[in-house]
Order: structure tokens, then C-alpha cells, then sequence
């Protein structure tokens, strides 16, 4: 299923780690002409597709930099609290979600060391395909194409992590982030993906390989991410017209094994388990900590849904949301997409023929009754690894079609276009609206009350269509990684976390305290380590400076 897999032995001797990437020994044991084999090369190239993962070390604790974004795109956000033993278990995640963010937190050190070793490691291959003799031309042309779509991705993180990066090429080119600036960052990730387009196929043999599709998508979301509304549209409608894809029939059936590279997964991360790699770190290692408790799952219980995502899903009786964060009770009509996302008392839980309960909730007075359940495969499935370190082969998807109808839908309104923003926000609430819904153990009848319709009347005005646009991208993209830099690339970060937070305090004491500071908290603050080893200019002042009110 997966061809593409992590050979953990094998990077081990063709690449060096340290957590410094400026520092780094080109390789391991291998001299630069033993590099520039092609059998080497291909090596290098999956080290490449192997870093994708957040898996840096040999510690198991890609937790602190997932590929997922589990920790800083949902717990930062209004989608989720961090969950586990109480504040103090990974108290550097509690001490993220309460914006007592600095320089030498792990997570925000280690995401940054992993991604950095991401674009070193397509750097490398890079590098070394320009200086080999010996390798089919046809092949070497996919596998720059495929270099420069990664490193496009490791960038694309760093940004909307960092803002203000450094730059390294293959050709040891380097701009610290006081010689680069953001917008010359956005200009290069941009040179990436349109490289990888002009070359790369339509479609792959191996599914782990990005496609023109993929690239394609990909730079949409790079303008998107700018405001380049005309471009964002228009590389999306190359995805949608051309790319061959569609949007599964059922929502629930979107995040289960089978469907890991289906007609809806533009680029994903290839998981696999019991495959002979170290401690199954092929699997999702990164979110490893995910498990909700109960008979069939360890009680890690972390990504813990706050009440303010549940209520976002509830909906009147046309179908539609309700805004305004009123707690949901038992007999309102909900989205039928909240008994895929979040795991909730009294409904079914995946197929284990048993209710969700209160009391799988690790720590309930803490983080309350809800948990995880959307990117948790089932217990019986055979890709589930009921042993520690309790990974599982479901792949994770950095872009999913619905994700670029979606992206088409903001650009198109942005523009102006509003019919046709409501044309594409329908085609993913129309999916919603007819797949299954979750029946009760019995299967006798919908296990709540569900109810959603598309917009069947035209938006108002711009006003009305954003605010469609963005509920609609947080009830379907919800703990997929995404919300926190939505809010942020729209301007809205700080007023929405702090409207969430006032509320959302009274109930979970451990927010109290916690204020999110506009111009601050938008980004991490770039790791102290790097800002120490980055040396300085001949006036004497640091070539890499932290971000603004770190």
C-alpha cells in the first residue's frame, strides 16, 4: 500500500543529525563521490521523505515536533486544550497553550532542528545530483522536481511557524533572517513548487511522491497564505479541473487506512507499522500521545476538544450553524461532522461496539469529558499497534481536496466572486449533508440529533461570505492541524483566542492567566540555540535576531 517507507538504519549512516543545521558534517561515512552513486542517491532521497514525519532522533518523541501540528495548530488555537495527566505532563505544551512561549521550549526547538533537517537533507540530494555523472537524466530531472517540492514544504512550515527564517540552498547559500526577509522567503518557497510543476507527472506509481497536482495545490495555498487571491484561485482551479480528484462520499470514511491515498488525498505522510523499523518509527509517531483511554486505548489522552469546537458544530433547524459559542446540550441538531471529530459520551466510538464515556477522559475535572476520535483509527484495526509505542500506519494528509475546494472558496470571495465562493463551500457541506452519519450501537437510528444543509441563498454581502467560509473550514478541517494559522493569516488570531479564552477560563481553571498578544504570539520565537550560533555581522550585532516581543 505504502511504497515509500522510512529506512531509519539507513539514514542512521547516510545522513549526521545535530541540532544545529548550520553546523552539520556533510555525511555520515560515505565520502562525496560515494554520495553521487546513483544507489546512494535514491538513499538520500528517501532520508529526504523520511524527515517528513517530525521523527528527528532516535527518543520517540516526534511529539514535540509533529507532522500533524497537533500542538501548535489546534492546542494554540480555539480547537483544543493539550490534554494528558494535568499541566504538568509535557508542561511545555500547557506552558504553548497558555502563551508562556520563549526561546528554549523543546517543542518549539525541536520543530524547528526537524524541519531545518528537512531542507538539508533535500538540499543534499540536490547538491549531489548536480555533481553526479553516472544517473539516468530522466530520473535525476523527477528527482530535483521531488527535492524542490520538499524543500517548498520545509519552508512552507518554517514560515507560518518562524515568519522571519533563514535561507540555505543546495549550493550552501545562506541569508540569515536579518539578510532575508519574509517576503523573499514566500518569493523562494514559490520558485520550489513552480520547479516541481513544471516537471513532475501527473500521477505517481509510487503514492508518496508528490504530483504536479500536489505542487499545484501547494502554491495555491503558498498565495493564499499572501493574499495573491488571483493566483490562489487560479492554481486551484488547475487542481480541481485537471487533478483528477474528488471528495470521498462518506466524511468518517476520509481518516480510516483503506482510503489513506484516495481520491481525496492530494500529498500525505506514508505511515507504516510491524515494517522492522526501530520501535515502529515509521508509524504516526508524532502522534503517538493521541490515544483517548478507555477498554480498548492507553489513556494517554491528549488533543483533548474544547467545548467551544463542540459547539461550533451545533445547527438550527435549517441545517445551518449556529454562531455565538452556546454550550450544546443533548437535544440539539448538530453537524453530523462532530461525531466524526471529537469523541463524545454516549455515542458509538469508531466499530468497537461501545459507547464513548466521561470516563475514558484522562483527567476529566482538568480537560473535561470530550476526546479525540477523528485521526484515531480503530482498536480492531490492523493497523493499529496495540503495543507501545501505540502508533498506527493512517497516514496523515497535508492536503486534501476538500482543503483546495476550500482554498477556491476563500480566494473566489476575496475577489469578490461570491456565488462562486458559495458554490464550492457547498460542495463540501453537500458531502456532509448525504454521506453517513453515525448510527446508534444498536444501528437502529442516527446516534444524535444531525442536521445540515448547504447555503441554498446567496450571501448577503462579503461580510456574510467570510464568516461562511471560515466556519466552514473549521467544522471540516477541525484537529487536522490547521486552525491556529487559519485565524492568523486572517488577521484574527488575537481577537478570537481572546474572546474563547474569557469563556472558556470559567470552567478550565488551568487557562487562567493565559492572553494571547497580538504582534507577538502570531509566531514562535525563533530558538535561542540558533539565534546564539548565528554569529555575528562586522558591526558586531547578532545575523539572527528573535521576533518581535520575544
Amino acid at each position: 500500500m505504502k511504497n515509500i517507507v522510512i529506512l531509519f538504519a539507513l539514514i542512521g549512516l547516510l545522513v549526521s543529525c545535530s541540532d544545529e543545521f548550520l553546523e552539520k558534517e556533510p555525511f555520515g561515512e560515505l565520502t562525496d563521490g560515494q554520495v553521487e552513486l546513483p544507489e546512494n542517491i535514491e538513499s538520500l532521497v528517501i532520508s529526504a521523505y523520511s524527515i517528513l514525519n517530525g521523527q528527528g532522533n532516535e527518543a520517540s518523541n516526534a511529539f514535540n515536533s509533529p507532522a500533524s501540528n497537533w500542538s501548535f495548530g489546534d492546542v494554540l488555537s480555539d480547537d483544543a486544550y493539550k490534554g494528558g495527566g494535568g499541566t504538568g505532563d509535557q508542561n511545555q505544551i500547557h506552558r504553548m497553550e497558555i502563551y508562556n512561549i520563549d526561546g528554549q521550549i523543546i517543542d518549539v526547538v525541536q520543530k524547528w532542528s526537524v524541519l531545518y533537517e528537512g531542507v538539508y537533507r533535500a538540499n543534499t540530494v540536490l547538491k549531489a545530483l548536480k555533481n553526479t555523472t553516472d544517473f539516468d537524466e530522466a530520473t535525476k530531472t523527477q528527482r530535483v522536481a521531488e527535492m524542490r517540492f520538499l524543500r517548498g514544504h520545509f519552508y512552507f512550515e518554517l514560515k507560518k511557524l518562524y515568519n522571519r527564517i533563514s535561507y540555505t540552498d543546495e549550493d550552501g547559500n545562506y541569508l540569515s533572517n536579518t539578510q532575508i526577509t519574509p517576503e523573499e522567503i514566500w518569493t523562494k518557497i514559490e520558485e520550489d513548487f513552480n520547479a516541481a510543476i513544471a516537471v513532475l507527472p501527473e500521477t505517481q506509481a509510487d503514492p508518496g511522491r508528490p504530483t504536479k497536482y500536489a505542487a499545484w495545490a501547494y502554491l495555491s495555498k503558498t498565495y493564499l497564505y499572501q493574499g495573491k487571491w488571483q493566483l490562489a484561485s487560479d492554481a486551484a482551479d488547475e487542481v480541481i479541473s485537471k487533478g483528477g480528484y474528488s471528495l470521498t462520499p462518506n466524511f468518517s470514511e476520509i481518516f480510516i487506512p483503506e482510503n489513506d491515498n484516495g481520491e481525496e488525498v492530494v500529498f500525505a505522510i506514508q505511515y507504516s507499522i510491524n515494517d522492522g523499523s526501530p520501535s515502529n518509527y515509521n508509524g504516526s509517531i508524532g502522534d503517538r500521545l493521541m490515544p483517548p483511554g478507555g477498554p480498548r486505548y492507553p489513556a494517554y489522552g491528549f488533543l483533548r476538544p474544547s467545548q467551544n469546537l463542540v459547539n461550533a458544530y451545533k445547527t438550527d433547524v435549517d441545517g445551518m450553524p449556529i454562531l455565538g459559542n452556546v454550550d450544546l446540550t443533548e437535544t440539539d441538531n448538530v453537524d453530523p461532522r462532530l461525531d466524526v471529530t471529537i469523541g463524545r459520551p454516549g455515542i458509538p466510538y469508531k466499530d468497537l461496539g461501545i459507547n464513548y464515556e466521561e470516563s475514558w477522559a484522562r483527567d476529566l475535572a482538568t480537560y473535561g469529558p470530550y476526546g479525540p476520535k477523528k485521526r484515531v483509527i480503530s482498536a480492531n484495526h490492523p493497523d493499529y499497534l496495540p503495543s507501545w509505542p501505540y502508533v498506527t500506519a493512517a497516514n496523515y494528509s497535508i492536503i486534501r481536496y476538500a482543503d483546495v475546494l476550500l482554498w477556491k472558496a476563500e480566494a473566489e470571495i476575496e475577489l469578490g466572486n461570491l456565488e462562486e465562493g458559495r458554490t464550492y463551500i457547498n460542495m463540501v457541506r453537500e458531502r456532509a449533508k448525504t454521506g453517513c452519519y453515525i448510527q446508534n450501537l444498536e444501528g437502529t437510528a442516527n446516534a444524535a440529533n444531525y442536521m445540515i444543509d448547504t447555503y441554498n441563498d446567496p450571501f448577503d454581502s462579503k461580510e456574510e461570505a467570510t464568516i461562511a467560509l471560515r466556519t466552514e473550514r473549521r467544522l471540516e478541517m477541525a484537529h487536522e492541524g490547521h486552525r491556529f494559522f487559519d485565524l492568523v493569516r486572517w488577521g484574527i488570531a488575537a481577537d478570537v483566542i481572546n474572546t474563547y479564552l474569557e469563556k472558556e477560563k470559567i470552567a478550565r481553571g488551568f487557562l487562567t492567566g493565559a492572553t494571547f498578544v497580538a504582534g507577538k504570539h502570531e509566531y514562535m520565537p525563533i530558538p535561542q540555540s540558533q539565534i546564539d550560533a548565528g554569529g555575528k555581522d562586522e558591526s558586531g550585532n547578532p545575523l539572527t535576531t528573535q521576533n518581535p516581543g520575544y
